[in-house]
């Protein structure tokens, strides 16, 4: 537990200037860009005259230099204050975790239904690498890795939705259907098969190459030949001794597609209409709702962080060497 301590001590001195980073970069790539939010507003409300408009950039601090503003935006973060969205009327951090649930649930599923596939498969494959079962499944990973997300969603839609009907088109629940307990689990669910299907294929292709490579490499280390002299099965020394030692990989990689998965729901919950934070990042992008996609970034960076330290966590596990000394 000390060691997973210092680890954990470790990686959260990292995060914090990370985080800052994350912050300021993107605060000012937005503050920077052409046109504001009150540009916006102007023109939903059919134009206005240059005095309103300067009336409200002095309401909404937009008037001062954005050093002053860059200030007063990591301040108020450092006190998770994410400010008003002015095209919602609402506090951001009350959108921001109001919506975070459904992308957290639908990104997990993805990159758990991803590791899962993927590593199986790889595993499958690095048996018996240069067989026919290995080229089926490296085909197979290439298309996963070379299709578009957008591309792999639409033809879900038009096969499972639209062609044989056995899917919802989009939504994460039925209107008006007032299920509740199991039943409405089970609603939820089968509205987000086809978002997390389109999610999760790319990774599959990925994590399969991934664990592939990484056994082929443990199969011919020595503690694999002292097991199959002990008289174990091929597949017990695939799946019980060499699988672990090439986790490792493998966690990596889910650490770093993180901040990927988060961008790709983006993509997806558009194409779904899952109310989730992708999609509310889509409309604030077009709204030009500075503080509420600053509030998004903000939170999508503790989400990424947090996962890369469950990741570390999952490192010791995996290897007890890692974090000594």
């Amino acid at each position: 537990m000390n060691r997973v301590a210092t680890l954990l001590r470790r990686r959260l001195a990292q995060a914090v200037p990370t985080l800052l980073i994350v912050l300021t970069g993107n605060f000012l790539l937005i503050r920077l860009a052409p046109g504001d939010v009150v540009d916006t507003l102007m023109i939903s409300q059919g134009g206005g005259d240059p005095a309103t408009a300067a009336a409200l950039r002095a309401e909404y601090g937009l008037d001062q230099p954005w050093p002053v503003q860059l200030a007063l935006f990591l301040w108020k973060s450092l006190r998770f204050d994410l400010g008003f969205s002015y095209f919602y009327s609402e506090r951001v951090a009350t959108l921001v975790f109001d919506r975070l649930p459904i992308t957290l649930v639908l990104m997990g599923t993805a990159m758990g239904v991803a590791l899962a596939i993927g590593g199986t498969l790889g595993a499958l494959a690095a048996q018996r690498a240069g067989g026919r079962r290995d080229v089926a499944i490296l085909a197979f990973g290439l298309v996963c890795y070379a299709l578009p997300s957008f591309w792999i969603g639409l033809m879900l839609i038009v096969l499972f939705a639209v062609k044989l009907q056995w899917l919802p088109v989009g939504g994460v629940a039925t209107m008006g259907s007032g299920l509740a307990g199991i039943a409405h689990g089970l609603d939820v669910a089968r509205h987000l098969v086809l978002p997390v299907a389109t999610l999760a294929l790319f990774f599959v292709g990925v994590y399969m190459r991934v664990m592939r490579a990484a056994m082929i490499e443990v199969f011919t280390q020595d503690f694999v030949r002292t097991a199959r002299a002990k008289g174990l099965s091929e597949r017990q020394v695939a799946f019980r001794h060499v699988a672990r030692h090439a986790m490792l990989p493998l966690a990596t990689m889910l650490g770093l597609h993180a901040a990927t998965a988060l961008g790709g729901s983006v993509v997806v919950e558009s194409m779904f209409s899952v109310p989730g934070v992708g999609r509310l990042a889509f409309d604030a992008v077009m709204q030009r709702d500075v503080n509420t996609l600053l509030g998004i970034v903000y939170v999508s960076a503790l989400v990424v962080i947090a996962v890369n330290f469950l990741v570390d966590v999952a490192y010791a596990w995996i290897d007890p060497r890692i974090g000594e000394g």
